[in-house]
């Protein structure tokens, strides 16, 4: 599929998640065959009056790419003049949020707030699309609630406002999280327009990246929530559409030594403190399904040097013997000694 004359690969992209989809978690997606990476959202009125945290936020790597930055805002000139300052981290896309439900973001006009106002939406996309020169998209939602469900009408106004993408996600703003996602009103703005659909929401399985394929007729499918802990989602997609193989979940070892790869690369990035105290929601995603995960996550709420990661890596492996192999590379990627903070992942 193509935003704009950008080609991407139809399989799967990583969604934007504030707190969540920094670079280093983004490159370890990119490696696992992500198709497409957009990063966490920044404020464009944090970005008028402070630059402090700009970098963190739209800082993207070669190596990520094809990738988005995000902008969040309520006022058509700050989107403009953020979308310019944009240009200066790199990005092959810029994308505008109208569906992040956070308190904070919808009960300043922003996010999720603006499609109770789609003329003021569509002033906002007008207003990036005309500021730079590359694909401005549009992340919403299905409606603010269930009394005031506009996707479609939402979604025809963006495409008349110059938007080249629209990526829905098929809850109302009141729903957050639960209940199922809305796979027919996905459809719905599809069948609206012309410009390219991305389905957003509980695809975290091969089966539900299908179902969202089949019944949406979508561009491409989004990952979000399903990706954390979990980025070998990404290989499993690809391979499956590929040539219908089902992989199995890494071994464990395998999947400890990308959690430390990319607690080193956020090190990298951020400096060992900060990026060890994000670390810990990281590192209790990756217990899932693990044997001891209860007191796993405990220690994992504890971290705050790579030194503790890798002793956490290594109870968990103390924890399920019949995985842990530490003297002998994974036959799929290679991954060694979790002793090793060189550990590589694949593709490096």
């Amino acid at each position: 599929m193509k935003i704009g004359n950008l080609e991407i690969k139809r399989t799967a992209a990583l969604a934007p998640m504030a707190g969540v989809a920094d670079s280093a978690f983004r490159r370890i997606c990119k490696q696992f065959g992500a198709a497409y990476l957009v990063g966490e959202m920044a404020s464009a009125k944090g970005m008028h009056y402070s630059d402090r945290k700009t970098a963190e936020l739209l800082g993207v790597s070669d190596e990520e790419r094809p990738v988005a930055v995000q902008l969040f805002g309520d006022d058509p000139e700050l989107i403009a003049e953020a979308a310019k300052k944009a240009l200066d981290y790199r990005p092959d896309v810029i994308d505008l949020n109208m569906g992040c439900p956070a308190p904070k973001i919808a009960g300043n006009g922003g996010g999720s707030a603006l499609m109770k106002n789609p003329t003021l939406a569509g002033k906002i996309t007008e207003a990036a699309v005309k500021a730079v020169d590359l694909p401005v998209t549009v992340k919403f939602r299905k409606g603010w609630d269930n009394e005031h469900v506009n996707a479609v009408e939402f979604g025809r106004i963006m495409q008349e406002s110059g938007a080249a993408a629209l990526t829905v996600h098929g809850r109302t703003r009141e729903q957050f999280y639960a209940p199922p996602v809305d796979l027919d009103i996905i459809a719905a703005v599809k069948a609206a327009v012309s410009i390219p659909v991305i389905g957003n929401g509980d695809c975290d399985s091969i089966q539900s990246v299908i179902n969202m394929y089949d019944y949406t007729k979508c561009d491409l499918v989004m990952i979000g929530r399903g990706a954390l802990g979990n980025p070998w989602i990404f290989r499993q997609v690809d391979q499956f559409l590929a040539d219908g193989t089902v992989l199995p979940l890494p071994p464990l070892e395998e999947r400890m030594a990308v959690m430390l790869r990319q607690f080193s690369l956020a090190c990298e990035q951020k400096g060992e403190y900060g990026a060890m105290r994000e670390a810990r929601k990281h590192a209790a995603w990756y217990m899932k399904g693990v044997r001891g995960a209860a007191s796993l996550r405990r220690q994992a709420g504890t971290l705050c040097t790579l030194a503790d990661a890798r002793a956490l890596a290594e109870e968990a492996l103390r924890l399920n013997p019949e995985e842990a192999v530490l003297d002998k590379p994974s036959n799929e990627t290679g991954y060694k000694d979790l002793s090793s903070e060189k550990s590589q992942t694949a593709g490096e």
